[in-house]
Protein backbone atom coordinates (compact mmCIF):
# COMPACT_ATOMS: atom_id res chain seq x y z
CA UNK A 1 0.00 0.00 0.00
CA UNK A 2 1.35 3.45 -0.90
CA UNK A 3 -1.13 5.78 0.77
CA UNK A 4 1.70 7.80 2.38
CA UNK A 5 3.43 8.28 -0.97
CA UNK A 6 0.10 9.23 -2.56
CA UNK A 7 -0.46 11.90 0.08
CA UNK A 8 3.08 13.17 -0.45
CA UNK A 9 2.49 13.49 -4.21
CA UNK A 10 -0.76 15.37 -3.67
CA UNK A 11 0.94 17.80 -1.30
CA UNK A 12 4.04 18.22 -3.47
CA UNK A 13 2.66 18.87 -6.95
CA UNK A 14 0.62 21.86 -8.09
CA UNK A 15 -1.06 20.88 -11.37
CA UNK A 16 -2.69 17.52 -12.01
CA UNK A 17 -3.97 15.74 -15.09
CA UNK A 18 -6.68 13.25 -14.09
CA UNK A 19 -7.97 10.36 -16.18
CA UNK A 20 -9.64 6.96 -15.89
CA UNK A 21 -10.47 3.94 -18.01
CA UNK A 22 -12.42 3.76 -21.25
CA UNK A 23 -16.14 2.89 -21.08
CA UNK A 24 -16.71 5.22 -18.15
CA UNK A 25 -19.16 4.34 -15.38
CA UNK A 26 -20.26 5.68 -12.03
CA UNK A 27 -17.16 4.92 -9.97
CA UNK A 28 -14.74 6.23 -12.59
CA UNK A 29 -16.69 9.48 -12.93
CA UNK A 30 -17.47 9.88 -9.24
CA UNK A 31 -13.88 9.31 -8.12
CA UNK A 32 -12.42 11.56 -10.84
CA UNK A 33 -14.68 14.47 -9.98
CA UNK A 34 -14.34 14.02 -6.22
CA UNK A 35 -10.55 13.97 -6.62
CA UNK A 36 -10.75 17.07 -8.83
CA UNK A 37 -12.69 18.97 -6.16
CA UNK A 38 -10.31 17.77 -3.44
CA UNK A 39 -7.39 19.27 -5.37
CA UNK A 40 -9.28 22.50 -5.98
CA UNK A 41 -10.07 22.79 -2.26
CA UNK A 42 -6.31 22.55 -1.68
CA UNK A 43 -5.62 25.36 -4.15
CA UNK A 44 -4.21 23.02 -6.81
CA UNK A 45 -4.73 23.10 -10.57
CA UNK A 46 -6.50 20.14 -12.18
CA UNK A 47 -7.88 18.97 -15.51
CA UNK A 48 -9.87 15.81 -16.25
CA UNK A 49 -9.34 14.25 -19.69
CA UNK A 50 -10.82 10.89 -20.72
CA UNK A 51 -10.70 8.84 -23.87
CA UNK A 52 -14.48 8.49 -23.90
CA UNK A 53 -17.35 10.86 -23.25
CA UNK A 54 -19.31 10.34 -20.04
CA UNK A 55 -22.52 8.33 -20.55
CA UNK A 56 -25.53 10.63 -20.81
CA UNK A 57 -27.14 8.90 -17.84
CA UNK A 58 -24.55 10.60 -15.60
CA UNK A 59 -25.37 14.13 -16.74
CA UNK A 60 -26.81 14.77 -13.26
CA UNK A 61 -23.41 14.50 -11.56
CA UNK A 62 -22.26 17.83 -10.11
CA UNK A 63 -19.27 19.11 -12.07
CA UNK A 64 -19.79 16.71 -14.99
CA UNK A 65 -18.94 19.49 -17.46
CA UNK A 66 -15.47 19.68 -15.94
CA UNK A 67 -14.69 16.42 -17.75
CA UNK A 68 -13.10 16.71 -21.19
CA UNK A 69 -13.07 14.16 -23.99
CA UNK A 70 -9.63 13.61 -25.47
CA UNK A 71 -8.69 15.70 -28.51
CA UNK A 72 -5.33 16.54 -30.04
CA UNK A 73 -5.70 20.06 -28.65
CA UNK A 74 -5.95 18.68 -25.12
CA UNK A 75 -2.75 16.73 -25.68
CA UNK A 76 -0.95 19.99 -24.88
CA UNK A 77 -2.48 20.45 -21.43
CA UNK A 78 0.14 21.33 -18.81
CA UNK A 79 0.60 19.34 -15.60
CA UNK A 80 3.30 18.20 -13.23
CA UNK A 81 1.55 15.03 -11.97
CA UNK A 82 -0.50 12.54 -13.97
CA UNK A 83 -3.17 10.83 -11.81
CA UNK A 84 -4.84 7.68 -13.16
CA UNK A 85 -7.91 6.58 -11.19
CA UNK A 86 -9.89 3.32 -11.22
CA UNK A 87 -7.74 1.97 -14.04
CA UNK A 88 -5.72 -1.25 -13.99
CA UNK A 89 -3.31 -0.56 -16.86
CA UNK A 90 -2.10 2.34 -19.04
CA UNK A 91 -3.69 0.74 -22.10
CA UNK A 92 -7.13 1.13 -20.52
CA UNK A 93 -6.63 4.92 -20.49
CA UNK A 94 -6.68 4.96 -24.28
CA UNK A 95 -4.86 7.83 -25.99
CA UNK A 96 -4.79 9.94 -22.81
CA UNK A 97 -1.78 7.93 -21.64
CA UNK A 98 0.16 9.33 -24.61
CA UNK A 99 -0.21 12.90 -23.28
CA UNK A 100 2.58 12.23 -20.79
CA UNK A 101 5.34 12.68 -23.37
CA UNK A 102 7.65 14.38 -20.85
CA UNK A 103 7.41 11.50 -18.39
CA UNK A 104 5.92 13.55 -15.56
CA UNK A 105 5.42 11.74 -12.23
CA UNK A 106 2.49 9.31 -12.35
CA UNK A 107 0.05 8.38 -9.60
CA UNK A 108 -2.10 5.25 -9.81
CA UNK A 109 -5.12 5.01 -7.45
CA UNK A 110 -7.13 1.84 -8.00
CA UNK A 111 -8.94 -1.13 -6.45
CA UNK A 112 -8.78 -3.71 -9.28
CA UNK A 113 -7.09 -7.01 -8.50
CA UNK A 114 -5.60 -6.99 -12.01
CA UNK A 115 -3.77 -3.67 -11.53
CA UNK A 116 -0.32 -3.70 -13.19
CA UNK A 117 1.32 -1.25 -10.75
CA UNK A 118 2.42 0.79 -13.76
CA UNK A 119 2.95 4.22 -12.17
CA UNK A 120 5.74 5.81 -10.14
CA UNK A 121 3.41 5.64 -7.12
CA UNK A 122 0.79 2.90 -6.96
CA UNK A 123 -1.87 2.98 -4.27
CA UNK A 124 -3.87 -0.18 -4.94
CA UNK A 125 -6.43 -1.49 -2.44
CA UNK A 126 -8.14 -4.59 -3.79
CA UNK A 127 -10.28 -5.12 -0.69
CA UNK A 128 -12.30 -1.90 -0.98
CA UNK A 129 -15.61 -1.50 -2.77
CA UNK A 130 -14.58 1.21 -5.21
CA UNK A 131 -12.07 3.85 -6.15
CA UNK A 132 -14.53 6.36 -4.68
CA UNK A 133 -14.02 4.73 -1.27
CA UNK A 134 -10.30 5.41 -1.66
CA UNK A 135 -10.88 9.07 -2.56
CA UNK A 136 -13.06 9.33 0.57
CA UNK A 137 -10.00 8.16 2.51
CA UNK A 138 -7.92 10.95 0.94
CA UNK A 139 -10.40 13.58 2.12
CA UNK A 140 -10.09 12.18 5.64
CA UNK A 141 -6.30 11.93 5.62
CA UNK A 142 -5.88 15.45 4.23
CA UNK A 143 -8.51 16.99 6.50
CA UNK A 144 -10.59 18.27 3.57
CA UNK A 145 -14.25 18.85 4.44
CA UNK A 146 -17.01 17.18 2.45
CA UNK A 147 -19.94 19.13 1.06
CA UNK A 148 -23.09 18.05 -0.78
CA UNK A 149 -21.28 18.05 -4.12
CA UNK A 150 -18.40 15.81 -3.05
CA UNK A 151 -20.66 13.58 -0.94
CA UNK A 152 -22.93 13.04 -3.95
CA UNK A 153 -20.02 12.11 -6.20
CA UNK A 154 -18.55 9.63 -3.75
CA UNK A 155 -21.95 8.12 -2.95
CA UNK A 156 -22.71 7.58 -6.66
CA UNK A 157 -19.32 5.92 -7.17
CA UNK A 158 -19.85 3.56 -4.25
CA UNK A 159 -23.51 2.90 -5.11
CA UNK A 160 -22.80 1.90 -8.70
CA UNK A 161 -19.65 -0.17 -8.09
CA UNK A 162 -21.36 -2.22 -5.37
CA UNK A 163 -24.46 -2.86 -7.49
CA UNK A 164 -26.50 -0.77 -5.03
CA UNK A 165 -24.74 -2.49 -2.12
CA UNK A 166 -25.58 -5.98 -3.45
CA UNK A 167 -22.16 -7.24 -4.54
CA UNK A 168 -19.65 -9.10 -2.39
CA UNK A 169 -17.31 -6.08 -2.37
CA UNK A 170 -19.75 -4.33 0.00
CA UNK A 171 -18.22 -4.30 3.48
CA UNK A 172 -19.03 -2.91 6.91
CA UNK A 173 -16.74 0.01 6.11
CA UNK A 174 -18.61 0.64 2.86
CA UNK A 175 -21.87 1.06 4.75
CA UNK A 176 -20.21 3.29 7.36
CA UNK A 177 -18.88 5.57 4.62
CA UNK A 178 -22.27 5.69 2.89
CA UNK A 179 -23.91 6.56 6.20
CA UNK A 180 -21.54 9.49 6.70
CA UNK A 181 -22.09 10.77 3.16
CA UNK A 182 -25.86 10.68 3.69
CA UNK A 183 -25.46 13.32 6.39
CA UNK A 184 -25.05 15.87 3.59
CA UNK A 185 -28.76 15.83 2.75
CA UNK A 186 -28.50 13.49 -0.23
CA UNK A 187 -31.75 12.50 -1.93
CA UNK A 188 -30.96 8.79 -2.34
CA UNK A 189 -34.20 7.98 -4.16
CA UNK A 190 -33.50 10.73 -6.69
CA UNK A 191 -29.88 9.65 -7.14
CA UNK A 192 -30.92 6.04 -7.70
CA UNK A 193 -33.56 7.05 -10.22
CA UNK A 194 -31.16 9.31 -12.10
CA UNK A 195 -28.50 6.59 -12.25
CA UNK A 196 -30.77 3.67 -13.08
CA UNK A 197 -34.16 5.05 -14.08
CA UNK A 198 -35.44 7.56 -16.65
CA UNK A 199 -34.71 5.16 -19.50
CA UNK A 200 -35.58 6.75 -22.86
CA UNK A 201 -38.00 4.70 -24.94
CA UNK A 202 -35.47 4.37 -27.78
CA UNK A 203 -32.89 2.95 -25.38
CA UNK A 204 -35.46 0.52 -24.00
CA UNK A 205 -36.20 -0.71 -27.51
CA UNK A 206 -32.48 -1.17 -28.20
CA UNK A 207 -32.05 -3.11 -24.96
CA UNK A 208 -34.96 -5.39 -25.88
CA UNK A 209 -33.53 -5.92 -29.37
CA UNK A 210 -30.14 -7.04 -28.03
CA UNK A 211 -31.49 -8.97 -25.03
CA UNK A 212 -33.89 -10.92 -27.24
CA UNK A 213 -30.90 -12.41 -29.07
CA UNK A 214 -29.17 -13.58 -25.91
CA UNK A 215 -27.78 -17.10 -26.14
CA UNK A 216 -27.07 -19.74 -23.51
CA UNK A 217 -24.36 -22.40 -23.47
CA UNK A 218 -22.81 -25.01 -21.22
CA UNK A 219 -26.07 -26.22 -19.69
CA UNK A 220 -27.27 -22.68 -19.11
CA UNK A 221 -24.23 -21.63 -17.08
CA UNK A 222 -23.13 -19.08 -19.69
CA UNK A 223 -25.23 -16.29 -21.20
CA UNK A 224 -23.83 -14.04 -23.89
CA UNK A 225 -24.84 -11.10 -26.05
CA UNK A 226 -23.35 -9.68 -29.22
CA UNK A 227 -23.54 -6.12 -30.50
CA UNK A 228 -22.39 -5.60 -34.06
CA UNK A 229 -20.87 -2.31 -35.17
CA UNK A 230 -23.92 -1.00 -37.05
CA UNK A 231 -26.25 -1.61 -34.09
CA UNK A 232 -24.91 1.38 -32.15
CA UNK A 233 -23.82 3.55 -35.08
CA UNK A 234 -25.09 7.15 -34.83
CA UNK A 235 -26.90 6.42 -31.57
CA UNK A 236 -26.70 8.50 -28.38
CA UNK A 237 -27.45 6.06 -25.60
CA UNK A 238 -28.28 7.41 -22.15
CA UNK A 239 -28.16 4.16 -20.22
CA UNK A 240 -25.14 2.03 -19.31
CA UNK A 241 -26.12 -0.67 -21.77
CA UNK A 242 -23.44 -3.08 -20.57
CA UNK A 243 -24.63 -3.08 -16.97
CA UNK A 244 -28.30 -3.40 -17.93
CA UNK A 245 -27.57 -6.41 -20.13
CA UNK A 246 -25.28 -8.06 -17.59
CA UNK A 247 -27.70 -7.60 -14.72
CA UNK A 248 -30.47 -9.04 -16.87
CA UNK A 249 -28.38 -12.12 -17.71
CA UNK A 250 -27.21 -12.73 -14.15
CA UNK A 251 -30.80 -12.66 -12.92
CA UNK A 252 -31.56 -15.79 -14.98
CA UNK A 253 -31.61 -19.01 -12.95
CA UNK A 254 -28.52 -21.11 -13.51
CA UNK A 255 -26.39 -18.45 -15.22
CA UNK A 256 -22.95 -18.25 -13.64
CA UNK A 257 -21.15 -16.14 -16.25
CA UNK A 258 -22.46 -13.37 -18.53
CA UNK A 259 -20.51 -12.03 -21.50
CA UNK A 260 -21.06 -9.09 -23.82
CA UNK A 261 -19.12 -8.87 -27.09
CA UNK A 262 -19.28 -5.48 -28.81
CA UNK A 263 -17.56 -4.46 -32.03
CA UNK A 264 -15.68 -1.17 -31.82
CA UNK A 265 -16.98 1.57 -34.08
CA UNK A 266 -13.60 2.87 -35.18
CA UNK A 267 -11.35 -0.21 -35.30
CA UNK A 268 -11.27 -3.91 -36.05
CA UNK A 269 -11.52 -4.86 -32.40
CA UNK A 270 -14.11 -6.34 -30.07
CA UNK A 271 -14.64 -5.13 -26.52
CA UNK A 272 -15.59 -7.97 -24.20
CA UNK A 273 -17.20 -7.57 -20.79
CA UNK A 274 -17.35 -10.44 -18.32
CA UNK A 275 -19.53 -10.82 -15.23
CA UNK A 276 -19.64 -13.73 -12.80
CA UNK A 277 -21.85 -14.75 -9.91
CA UNK A 278 -18.64 -15.58 -7.95
CA UNK A 279 -17.73 -19.21 -8.72
CA UNK A 280 -15.82 -18.32 -11.90
CA UNK A 281 -12.92 -15.86 -11.70
CA UNK A 282 -13.51 -13.74 -14.81
CA UNK A 283 -10.46 -11.61 -14.02
CA UNK A 284 -8.31 -14.62 -14.96
CA UNK A 285 -10.24 -15.04 -18.21
CA UNK A 286 -9.97 -11.34 -19.08
CA UNK A 287 -6.26 -11.34 -18.18
CA UNK A 288 -5.70 -14.15 -20.68
CA UNK A 289 -6.87 -11.71 -23.37
CA UNK A 290 -4.77 -8.82 -22.04
CA UNK A 291 -7.52 -7.26 -19.92
CA UNK A 292 -8.51 -7.52 -16.28
CA UNK A 293 -10.62 -6.12 -13.48
CA UNK A 294 -12.22 -7.97 -10.60
CA UNK A 295 -12.99 -11.62 -9.91
CA UNK A 296 -16.67 -11.02 -10.69
CA UNK A 297 -16.40 -8.16 -13.22
CA UNK A 298 -13.71 -7.70 -15.86
CA UNK A 299 -13.12 -6.63 -19.43
CA UNK A 300 -10.74 -7.02 -22.38
CA UNK A 301 -10.28 -5.96 -25.99
CA UNK A 302 -9.65 -8.60 -28.65
CA UNK A 303 -8.37 -7.86 -32.15
CA UNK A 304 -10.40 -9.16 -35.09
CA UNK A 305 -14.07 -9.60 -35.87
CA UNK A 306 -16.81 -10.61 -33.50
CA UNK A 307 -17.10 -14.23 -34.67
CA UNK A 308 -13.40 -14.89 -34.03
CA UNK A 309 -13.59 -13.17 -30.66
CA UNK A 310 -16.65 -15.23 -29.73
CA UNK A 311 -14.92 -18.52 -30.51
CA UNK A 312 -11.87 -17.60 -28.44
CA UNK A 313 -13.89 -16.32 -25.49
CA UNK A 314 -16.32 -19.22 -25.35
CA UNK A 315 -13.48 -21.73 -25.56
CA UNK A 316 -11.65 -20.07 -22.67
CA UNK A 317 -14.79 -19.88 -20.54
CA UNK A 318 -15.50 -23.55 -21.21
CA UNK A 319 -12.30 -24.40 -19.33
CA UNK A 320 -13.87 -22.93 -16.18
CA UNK A 321 -16.86 -25.27 -16.43
CA UNK A 322 -14.92 -28.48 -17.02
Amino acid sequence: MSLKKTLAYIRRYKNFLITSHTNLEGDALGSELAFYFLLKKMGKGANIVNEDSAPLSYDFLPGIKKINKFTRKLAGVKFDCFAILDCSSPQRCGRVWQINTNNKPTLNIDHHISNKRFAAVNWVETNVSSCSEMIYRLYKELGIRFDKTTATLLYVGILTDTGSFRYSNTTTQTHKIAAELLKYNLDTAKIYNQAYGNIPFEDAKLFIKIASKMKLAYSGKLAWFEIERDTLKNKSIRIDLTEYLMNFARAIKGVEVAVLLRENLGSDEVKVNFRSQSKVDVNKIASFFGGGGHKTASGATIAGNISKARRKVLAKIKESFI
